[in-house]
This record gives structure tokens, C-alpha cells and sequence, in this order.
């Protein structure tokens, strides 16, 4: 995907999408559903036909029109390795700060480190993009770094999802770390980092929390005091206002 309405990058790359977390405010999920692919006979076709599918070309589907359309998500949310995109950055000549695996968790347990490593190779063929990575399962850096995949290249970026207080963190002065904050959903005390992105829970979900402005000063608080750069997404301009947003870069203005 060459353009996103993700604020804090400019495109979006997708070697890998599923995952397996469950999370109940997720939007990728309900887009790799949207899209899932049809069978011939107009079922829906959302359940994986092996436990890790690995793609080398497009899956083509008959939509219930009719219409036979190559599916971005054949398998709906079940973790695939699209392995006919991981060039797709190389024909990307202008530099862009890239959301690798959006429609994914590319360090989910159920990952095999040889996804991974096929997707930083990818990366490091095309240098002149910044790599933006995040993931609910931040201990798997950790483990990648043990066995020396974890890629040190300066234009890559590796994030963990926080939400509330009691999350699972990562820092290792050795790599670029970031915290995404979003959705927040209770007051939360950030750790080392070198950047912070906060973001409030969009869309109409039953029972969507609403952060409180005491939640997001708290973290912008200590951030400050850490000298870390702050990034506000726009779901929190009803919140604190636009006159107080802040939109950081940790690499200088985007």
C-alpha cells in the first residue's frame, strides 16, 4: 500500500497480515474480514487452509457476484506470509517512513523467525525508507536479538503496544524502541524510550473507552522528563484540544 492514513508515517507494507492476539478494539481485524476472499460457491473462506500459509503469488477468489479478483486477505485474519510483496519496497525510489505489517503482529509467537528474517532482508534492500515495527510481544525482540536477527540498521524502529499500566516493555539502548499508546485505555506510566505516540480508541465498538486529559498530561509529563519526543494522533484533538497537540518526530520533522 503506497499511502496511509496513519498520521505518524507515510506508507503502509504488508509482507505478513493475521494475527492472533484477539484483541476486541482491533481494526485490522475487522478490515482482513471485510476482505476476505469467497469460495465458488459464495462462502466466506476466513479460515486458514494451513497453519501458516505462505503465498508466492496472489490467491485469486470468486466474489459472490461473480468476479474472480486477486484478495489482499484470502484467509481473512490468519497469519500469511505474502512473500510476492516483500519487493515491493524496492520499487519505492523517494524515501518514506514505512508502517511495516500493519495488518499484523509480524513478532506474534505463532511468527516463524523465518518470516521475520525474509521481511528484514526485504527492508535492508530498499535503505533509503525508515522502518517503523510494533508489536503486542515485545519479549520476541529480545529473543530475535539473542539470536542475532534482530536487524541494528539505524533506519529501523521497533515499537511495543502499551495501553494501560501493567504492559509488557522493551528497551535496548543498542536498537531505536518506541512506545505506541494507543488506544489508551487507563492512566499509564511509560519507561525508557525515545519516542511516544498516544492515540485514543477509534470507532463505534461497544463499551469504547474515552481517555481522560489527566492520562495524556501524565505521560506527556514524563516523557518531558525524559526528553522524549511526544506524538498525538488526531483522535485525541476532542480531548485536549488542537492548540495542544504535539506531533514529534524523534528523527527531526517529518
Amino acid at each position: 500500500m503506497k499511502k496511509t492514513k496513519i498520521e505518524w508515517c507515510d506508507s503502509t507494507f504488508n509482507p505478513v497480515t493475521g494475527c492472533l492476539h484477539g484483541c476486541e478494539y482491533c481494526y485490522a481485524r475487522r478490515v482482513a474480514q471485510r476482505f476476505a476472499g469467497y469460495d465458488l460457491n459464495g462462502g466466506v473462506t476466513t479460515n486458514c487452509p494451513l497453519p501458516r500459509a505462505e503465498l508466492t503469488e496472489p490467491l485469486a477468489v470468486t466474489w459472490k457476484n461473480g468476479k474472480t479478483v486477486q484478495a489482499p486477505y484470502p484467509f481473512g485474519f490468519e497469519p500469511t506470509l505474502h512473500r510476492y510483496r516483500l519487493e515491493e519496497i524496492q520499487r519505492w525510489q523517494k524515501p518514506r517512513t514505512i508502517f511495516v505489517c500493519s495488518m499484523a503482529d509480524l513478532f506474534g509467537e505463532w511468527v516463524p523467525d523465518k518470516w521475520i528474517e525474509e521481511v528484514f532482508a526485504a527492508c535492508e534492500k530498499a535503505p533509503q525508507h525508515r522502518y517503523l515495527f510494533l508489536t503486542k510481544n515485545p519479549f520476541r525482540y529480545e529473543q530475535l536479538h539473542q539470536k542475532g536477527i534482530l536487524c541494528k540498521s539505524d533506519n529501523m524502529w521497533y515499537g511495543y503496544s502499551a495501553t494501560k499500566d501493567g504492559y509488557d516493555f522493551w528497551f535496548d539502548s543498542q536498537y531505536n524502541c518506541f512506545v505506541s499508546v494507543e488506544p489508551l485505555l487507563g492512566l499509564l506510566g511509560i519507561v525508557d524510550t525515545k519516542w511516544v505516540i498516544i492515540g485514543a480508541e477509534t470507532g463505534n465498538r461497544k463499551n469504547k473507552i474515552v481517555p481522560q486529559k489527566e492520562w495524556i498530561n501524565t505521560i506527556c509529563n514524563i516523557a518531558d522528563n525524559m526528553h522524549v519526543p511526544v506524538f498525538m494522533k488526531d483522535s485525541l484533538i476532542p480531548i485536549v484540544g488542537e492548540e495542544n497537540m504535539r506531533r514529534e518526530f524523534p528523527w527531526g520533522k517529518s
